[in-house]
């Protein structure tokens, strides 16, 4: 029964992400035609603070919370509580750090002033939906889908209505602020009309649960560092019609994440219940997993490299032909990136989580160098050679140096034998 029942919970999960996926790809693709690459640039480089920012807000809770939940059903409400608690302050503290920095590191310029402190709303929405993690818990995530989804249908309609009506850039700064505020909302709402402990906020519970969830904060802003520190240095570095470029590029490579996603997410409870059963077994699956996984993106990185031109001009128009060049690099990096959750799941499997720090730390470094000395000498084509580069390493080269890793790394390697894809084919048409 709960086997059945967490099946269906990952299937709310997944389904949600697609739906999600697809909407917002469609959505910000005629933003960024309509706003076109510099203000496109601005909201973007907006974005790339407020994840900065983000795993302040959560303090590392999004990873333990769930467990808390579960391990003392006594003490839910105090739980959940503390935690709402915690990271609304939290988001607050961030709010005025986030404007303090961009008023600071951009002085004079009221618009990125504005259009960021307009963005950083999202991070006190993300302060309260922290409640979601309870659903979770509670194996009721079909509650955050139906209302994820419905959050962003209602923000892509919001959206279309501002490109219809040829509103400002500081329209769309909100727009992410009203998507996560409808979800956080509406989840406190359902929380509250059923049979639930009392919300209650505990001093002594924030210590235990900060001294358990302190140990992801880091982990958490190295993985920001990953994905936003391109465009923040562009942004200081060139100006904000090179962040529009560059994240027009990025969208364009995670146009299919969401087929990625939930082939590892699907994948996942076979992997580690078989960890459990049988060691052989175990690797085999992780094995096949890098194998399909890897190859679906190689096939995705020729198609998208042969046809990047094309792709750009349909989805952007001719006003981001410079993104045409930023793909053809950055696209071959997806191989590399999908396998680090599967790493991750490998990890995970062998209670070797300590290493994650190291990895994350390590990969954060190299970003940060990589793209302040190759942005420097080429610009927007070295913030995409950085970002392949930092895949590179971060997913494969740190595997092998790093001893807790190696054995990963040789089934990574196993899996590039022709003979598990075929076998994994031959079973998807039997």
């Amino acid at each position: 029964m709960t086997t059945n029942k967490s099946i269906k919970n990952a299937e709310w999960l997944i389904g949600c992400r697609i739906i999600q996926s697809v909407l917002s790809f469609v959505v910000s693709s005629l933003t960024a035609r309509y706003l076109g690459p510099t203000n496109f640039g601005t909201i973007n480089y907006a974005i790339s603070l407020a994840a900065f920012f983000s795993p302040l807000v959560s303090l590392g809770l999004n990873s333990t919370l769930v467990q808390e939940i579960v391990t003392k059903p006594d003490q839910e409400g105090e739980t959940v509580g503390t935690a709402l608690g915690l990271s609304i302050s939290s988001a607050i503290c961030c709010i005025i750090g986030l404007i303090s920095f961009v008023s600071i590191s951009s002085a004079g310029e009221t618009e990125t002033i504005l259009v960021c402190s307009l963005y950083s709303i999202t991070l006190l929405a993300q302060g309260i939906e922290i409640i979601q993690y309870w659903f979770q818990a509670k194996l009721l995530s079909k509650y955050t889908a139906v209302i994820g989804i419905i959050a962003y249908v209602l923000v892509s309609v919001y959206k279309v209505f501002l490109l219809l009506t040829q509103k400002s850039v500081y329209w769309f700064a909100i727009s992410n602020a009203l998507d996560y505020s409808i979800i956080a909302i509406a989840l406190i709402v359902v929380y509250s009309q059923r049979d639930n402990p009392q919300l209650r906020f505990s001093l002594n519970r924030a210590r235990e649960m900060l001294s358990v969830s302190k140990h992801y904060i880091v982990s958490n802003m190295m993985v920001a560092v990953f994905g936003q520190i391109s465009n923040i240095i562009l942004r200081h570095m060139i100006d904000e019609s090179a962040v529009g470029f560059y994240s027009a590029a990025i969208s364009c490579v995670l146009i299919t994440n969401f087929i990625f996603v939930a082939v590892i997410d699907s994948a996942r409870p076979s992997v580690l219940l078989a960890k459990n059963e049988n060691e052989e077994h175990f690797e085999l699956n992780v094995k096949r997993l890098y194998s399909i996984v890897i190859y679906m993106a190689l096939a995705q990185s020729v198609l998208i490299c042969v046809l990047s031109k094309f792709i750009v001009n349909v989805i952007y128009g001719s006003s981001f032909a410079p993104t045409a060049v930023i793909l053809r690099i950055l696209v071959w990096y997806t191989p590399f990136s999908y396998i680090g959750p599967i790493r991750d799941m490998w990890i995970l499997a062998e209670g070797k989580q300590n290493i994650m720090w190291v990895i994350n730390l390590l990969g954060a470094i190299i970003s940060i160098v990589l793209n302040l000395l190759l942005i420097s000498i080429w610009g927007l084509i070295g913030a995409a050679i950085a970002c392949l580069m930092t895949q590179i390493v971060t997913n494969v080269i740190l595997g092998f140096i790093l001893r807790p890793v190696r054995h990963n790394n040789r089934l990574m390697i196993e899996s590039l034998n022709p003979k598990y894809i075929i076998s994994i084919l031959m079973k998807v048409r039997n």
